[in-house]
């Protein structure tokens, strides 16, 4: 699948939004990616996850990871189509990620994490230092949109499907501020 198919799947999804946006990582930006209003087309969510599995196919995974809620549905499709498990960590109180439900990596286990956009890595570095405190080997990084330009280094290797160079801000240099424009959150809506 090609970078002009992707971004034609995102316009038609409505996945690609404009607005005043504050991402997770404190950034603002005029543009967000919403990843669910393009993984609930399960068909779509599969072909486009199975593309991005295909990069880990003779890395001998026996497990996949992802941050709750964004990347639950593309850890699930990695999964699949890996042919192994994907289970998914949960925020605690302080916002650290922690295993629930019954989950566990085994001590050796080579774990893919997985999730649906990367601005600067915040949520997978802590997906991988999870993997690392359960004594289980991370392996790589696997995402649908890298926002990043290329910038985050997870110190393994990162594989995305597409890189949106979406401009991000700091609050205090934000032109959206500057006019007064109202600001979404749309990760948690």
């Amino acid at each position: 699948m090609n970078q002009s198919e992707i971004l034609h799947h995102l316009s038609n999804t409505g996945a690609l939004l404009r607005g005043h946006f504050l991402l997770r990582s404190g950034l603002h930006s005029d543009q967000y990616f919403q990843g669910a209003l393009l993984l609930q087309h399960t068909l779509l969510a599969s072909e486009l996850c199975a593309a991005l599995a295909s990069h880990w196919q003779e890395s001998d995974i026996d497990l996949v990871l992802s941050p709750a809620i964004g990347g639950i549905i593309v850890g699930q499709e990695l999964g699949r189509a890996l042919k192994t498990k994907a289970i998914f960590a949960e925020k605690d109180g302080d916002s650290a990620l922690l295993l629930r439900r019954g989950f566990q990596i085994q001590p050796g286990q080579r774990v893919l994490i997985g999730e649906d956009v990367v601005t600067k890595g915040g949520r997978v570095q802590q997906a991988i230092d999870l993997v690392r405190s359960h004594g289980g080997v991370p392996i790589g990084v696997a995402t649908l949109i890298d926002r990043s330009a290329g910038l985050v280094d997870f110190g393994m290797p990162y594989r995305s499907l597409m890189q949106l160079e979406l401009p991000t801000y700091k609050p205090e240099e934000c032109p959206m501020c500057r006019q007064g424009m109202p600001i979404d959150k749309p990760g948690s809506k």
